[in-house]
């Protein structure tokens, strides 16, 4: 848990931030993806919104876990990256449906969906035992 503790930090209050952001539109029009004010794009922007506040949720709920002691800690961590895994991968298959590659907002999709990769395995054979 020490360097996934890290992530989740960074990724759950990453999460809060960009919601928070979003919503108060403080994000620069050029940094916005393409085609951004579309009614349709920002829907799917926002469907989001769900997805990552459980993430976001669950991840913290792990961290507290963890802290107290209680075993659970690892049910938690896997249903969070399960669930960052896969908002990352949601976007990333969006950007490919589009033709549209735009390092800014590939590159953090792709960090949602690689890094729970590497600490899934560890967690479930832990929590098999």
């Amino acid at each position: 848990m020490k360097s996934l503790r890290y992530f989740f930090w960074i990724t759950d209050v990453g999460f809060v931030i960009y919601w928070v952001i979003t919503l108060l539109h403080i994000i620069p029009d050029k940094y916005l993806f393409k085609d951004y004010n579309n009614p349709i794009l920002s829907a799917w922007n926002w469907s989001f919104l769900p997805l990552d506040l459980l993430i976001s949720i669950t991840g913290f709920i792990s961290l507290y876990y963890y802290k107290k002691g209680y075993p659970s800690w690892r049910k938690m961590a896997i249903i969070s990256l399960v669930l960052t895994s896969c908002s990352g991968l949601q976007a990333i298959s969006f950007w490919i449906l589009r033709s549209d590659f735009d390092p800014s907002w590939w590159i953090p999709n792709l960090y949602l969906l690689i890094y729970p990769i590497f600490f899934l395995p560890g967690l479930i054979k832990e929590d098999q035992k």
